[in-house]
């Protein structure tokens, strides 16, 4: 009896023995207990300097000068519509304002 759970204790510490060898010959991470890990999405490159790279650089956040372009067109399309009428309503005075006055 004594011989047979030698055996099996043997062969337990050799499975370990391959397994940690094999992890560290193929750079597995060894999780004999089958907790849940972030190894696996860790593992993957990192994407976002490529997703930078992709899309071009904005001049207009950083020049003032077409900031303050498009603001003055802004104002003087604006401008243009209030004089032919057709400007943004004063504050309470929409369509829905004229309604509940009725």
């Amino acid at each position: 009896m004594s011989g047979s759970s030698l055996k099996n204790v043997l062969a337990t510490a050799v499975m370990t023995g391959v397994n940690e060898a094999r992890a560290r010959i193929f750079g597995h991470v060894l999780n004999p207990t089958g907790q849940r890990s972030p190894h696996k999405i860790l593992r993957k490159k990192l994407i976002g300097d490529k997703v930078s790279e992709w899309y071009p650089h904005d001049i207009k956040q950083d020049d003032p000068l077409i900031m303050a372009r498009q603001e003055q067109e802004r104002l003087s399309k604006l401008e243009m519509l209030k004089r032919r009428g057709k400007g943004p309503p004063k504050k309470g005075q929409g369509k829905r304002a004229a309604k509940r006055s009725k």
